[in-house]
């Protein structure tokens, strides 16, 4: 058995880059960083950032591509994928990156005029037709607060 999961919570560094392959299908590309901060042995704060190469296809793509902007706060769970390529200069290169299932946005929808807590959850294993016909289901669940909880 192995497993290949990965949870990350954290900023988006810059606006996606989303493109469409010949067959239509979305993806989209992006950096997150994740933050750890520690005491040092001489007591200082020490903050070390880990900047993370995001990708999300299909759904997931065109959600990012409406709604995802440079330092919007994010939770990602997915798995690390590392491909390589040849560069210009005919040396191999290796990239390792998350490849995005589940897509939560974290915070208020305009962190800087509300300081409601809202979060949208996109999964991109939700199945986007209805067996019913041509009706569609919403791609991602809106929570719209704390209001609404029984507790």
């Amino acid at each position: 058995m192995s497993v290949n999961k990965v949870i990350l919570v954290g900023n988006v560094g810059k606006d996606p880059e989303v493109r469409h392959l010949d067959s239509g299908v979305a993806v989209a590309n992006f950096p997150l960083a994740t933050s750890e901060t520690y005491l040092a042995k001489n007591g200082d704060r020490v903050t070390t950032t880990e900047w993370h190469n995001i990708v999300l296809w299909r759904g997931l793509a065109d959600v990012a591509e409406k709604y995802v902007t440079k330092g919007r706060q994010l939770y990602i769970e997915g798995r690390i994928r590392t491909r390589s390529y040849d560069d210009k200069d005919g040396n191999k290169r290796y990239i390792t990156e998350i490849y995005g299932d589940v897509m939560q946005m974290l915070g208020s929808r305009n962190d800087n005029q509300s300081s409601d807590n809202q979060s949208s959850q996109y999964n991109e294993n939700q199945n986007s037709s209805s067996s019913k016909g041509n009706q569609k289901e919403p791609d991602f669940e809106e929570s719209e607060g704390d209001d609404d909880l029984p507790f």
